[in-house]
C-alpha cells in the first residue's frame, strides 16, 4: 500500500470540507444581506414626516439622515458593518397643521417623535432579521441544493446577526447625536472652471451665490439637527474663528453670513489677512468696520506692520500684539507673527526652536498677570505650542489645514484652515483649498469651551458645504503650567524686516 496516497486522501477530504464550508458561509451571508436590502426597508410616520428606514452594509457603521435634496446628516453612532439610513420621503401638510393648531399636541411632539421613531426602528430590526434569515436559507438552498447546506447557511446567518448585534450594542454611542456632520450641495451655484479670465468674469456671481449657500445651509442645519444647548442658550459666548483670508473677498461674504446665522459675539482673525502687506492692500480691511462686532486681529507672516495699523483704524477692531484685552467677556491675549515673508525669501517654518521659545517667553509674561487669560490667539502653530499651559484654549492658523489637539498641559490648540480658500494659491493645485471657519461656544460663567462647529465650504469651483459639531468632553479639565523661558528684550526671530 502506498502510504503517501493513503495519508493524502483524508487531507484532501478535510480541505474540501473547509472550502465547501467557507463557500456556504459566504453565500449565506451575501444572501442574507440581499434579503435585508430587498425586503428590509420600512416606512414610518414620525410626527408630520414620513420617513424610510433601511439597514445597509457599511464598514464605518453610522446613522445617516438623508434630507434630499437639501443634504445629509451623519452621526457616528456605532462601529459595526451595518449602517442605519433614514430618508425623508414626504411631509404631511394636514398633520403639520393639526400639530401647529393644537398647543397640547405641540407640547407632546418630542415624546411622540421619540415613540414613533422607536416603533419604526423596532419594525426595521424585526423585518431585517426575518429577511436576512429567509435570504440566507433560500440562497444556500438554491446554490447547494441540499437541506444540510441550507441549514448550515441559516446557522451562519444567525451567527453573523448575533455578532453584528453584539458589536452595535458594545460600541453604541448615544452622545453622537449632539455631534452631527452636515453635508449638502447647492445645484444652482456656478462652477468656476477654466483660466483666470473666466474666474474674473464670474467672480461677483460666485460671491453672491456663496453667501446664499451659507445662509440656506445654516438655516437647514439649525432646523434639522436640533441643537438645543447652543442654539439659543444665552450663557454661551459665540466666537467665530477665521484665518488666512489672503485678500479673498469671498471670506467677507462668508463671515457676514456666519455672524448673522450663528449670532456671533466676537470674531477672532489669526492672521494673513493680506498677501504682501503693502499700502494698496489696506483698502481690503475696510470691511472689518461693517460687521458691527468686535474683530480681534493678530498679525500673520504675510501682514506687515502697515497692515496692522490699517486694521487698528477700523471700527470694532481690536489689534493684539503682545497684549491682552477683555472682549465679549473673554480675556484674550494676542501676539503678532514676528516674521514678514511675503516674498518667500525666508522659509515659513524656519527656526522652529526660536518660534517655540518666543511662545514660552510670552507664557512667562502671562503668568505674571494675576488675572487669568481665557484665550490665546497667534498665527503660527509652532508659536502656539510655546503657549501651552498659558490658557485653556489657543487659536492659530497658517497651515491652511484645520486640526485640533489637546496639548500635554491640558490646553486645546485649534488650528484653522483658510477662510479665504488660500486666496489665489487655490489655483496652484489640482484640488481647491476649502473655505474654512469655526464657531466656538464658550460658557459665559466659566469662560471654558463647551462645543464648536467646524464649517467647511468647497473652494473655487466647488459647491459643497459641511458643518460638523464637536462637544468638548471635559470642559473643566485642569490646565497645568507649561515650560517657560525668560522674556526676550526684543522677542524677534529670524526673518525679513517689515517694510
Amino acid at each position: 500500500m502506498d502510504l503517501k496516497k493513503w495519508t493524502q486522501g483524508p487531507r484532501r477530504f478535510a480541505k474540501g470540507r473547509i472550502v465547501r464550508g467557507a463557500a456556504i458561509v459566504v453565500v449565506a451571508v451575501a444572501s442574507g444581506w440581499l434579503g435585508i436590502m430587498l425586503g428590509g426597508p420600512v416606512r414610518a410616520n414620525v410626527g408630520p414626516v414620513e420617513i424610510g428606514m433601511s439597514a445597509v452594509p457599511s464598514w464605518a457603521g453610522e446613522t445617516v439622515l438623508d434630507a434630499h435634496p437639501f443634504g445629509t446628516l451623519l452621526f457616528d453612532t456605532h462601529n459595526a458593518p451595518v449602517a442605519l439610513r433614514v430618508t425623508l420621503e414626504n411631509i404631511n401638510p394636514a398633520r403639520v397643521g393639526v400639530i401647529l393648531e393644537d398647543p397640547r399636541l405641540s407640547a407632546q411632539l418630542p415624546a411622540m417623535l421619540e415613540r414613533e421613531l422607536r416603533e419604526g426602528v423596532r419594525t426595521l430590526v424585526l423585518r431585517a432579521l426575518l429577511c436576512s434569515l429567509a435570504g440566507g436559507l433560500i440562497g444556500s438552498l438554491i446554490v447547494f441544493r441540499r437541506p444540510g447546506a441550507a441549514l448550515a447557511g441559516l446557522l451562519s446567518v444567525v451567527v453573523a446577526i448575533a455578532g453584528t448585534g453584539a458589536a452595535i450594542a458594545l460600541t453604541f454611542r448615544p452622545s453622537a447625536v449632539v455631534e452631527p456632520k452636515y453635508t449638502g450641495l447647492l445645484a444652482g451655484a456656478p462652477s468656476l472652471v477654466g483660466d483666470a479670465e473666466s474666474i474674473v468674469t464670474k467672480f461677483e456671481s460666485y460671491r453672491a451665490q456663496l453667501a446664499k449657500l451659507v445662509n440656506n445651509v445654516s438655516q437647514l442645519y439649525d432646523t434639522v439637527s436640533a441643537l438645543p444647548l447652543y442654539d439659543s442658550d444665552p450663557t454661551s459666548i459665540r466666537v467665530l474663528h477665521v484665518s488666512d483670508i489672503h485678500l479673498n473677498p469671498i471670506a467677507w461674504n462668508v463671515i457676514h453670513s456666519l455672524t448673522a446665522q450663528f449670532k456671533i459675539d466676537v470674531i477672532v482673525d489669526t492672521g494673513d489677512l493680506t498677501d504682501h502687506g503693502t499700502g494698496p492692500e489696506d483698502k481690503f480691511t475696510e470691511e472689518i468696520g461693517r460687521f458691527g462686532l468686535p474683530y480681534v486681529f493678530v498679525r500673520g507672516n504675510h501682514d506687515s506692520k502697515t497692515t496692522q495699523k490699517a486694521v487698528a483704524k477700523r471700527k470694532g477692531a481690536v489689534v493684539l500684539d503682545g497684549s491682552v484685552k477683555t472682549v465679549a467677556g473673554l480675556r484674550i491675549y494676542g501676539l503678532g507673527d514676528p516674521r514678514f515673508t511675503p516674498d518667500k525669501s525666508v522659509a515659513v517654518d524656519s527656526d522652529l526652536d526660536s518660534l517655540t521659545a518666543l511662545g514660552r517667553a510670552h507664557t512667562a509674561k502671562i503668568a505674571q498677570d494675576p488675572e487669568p487669560v481665557d484665550l490665546v490667539a497667534v498665527h503660527d502653530p509652532t508659536i502656539a505650542r510655546g503657549f501651552s499651559g498659558a490658557a485653556p484654549m489657543i487659536l492659530a492658523g497658517h497651515s491652511h489645514e484645520r486640526s485640533t489637539e489637546i496639548l500635554s498641559t491640558g490646553t486645546r490648540l485649534l488650528v484653522q484652515g483658510s477662510t479665504g480658500g488660500a486666496g489665489l494659491r487655490a489655483l496652484e493645485h489640482d484640488e481647491p483649498t476649502p473655505v474654512a471657519a469655526s464657531v466656538l461656544y464658550f460658557d459665559r460663567k466659566t469662560h471654558r469651551l463647551r462645543a464648536w462647529d467646524d464649517i467647511t465650504l468647497g473652494g473655487l469651483g466647488e459647491q459643497s458645504v459641511q458643518i460638523e459639531r464637536h462637544v468638548e468632553a471635559n470642559p473643566a479639565r485642569r490646565i497645568s503650567p507649561g515650560p517657560t523661558v525668560a522674556p526676550s528684550p526684543t522677542g524677534s526671530t529670524t526673518g525679513t524686516t517689515t517694510p
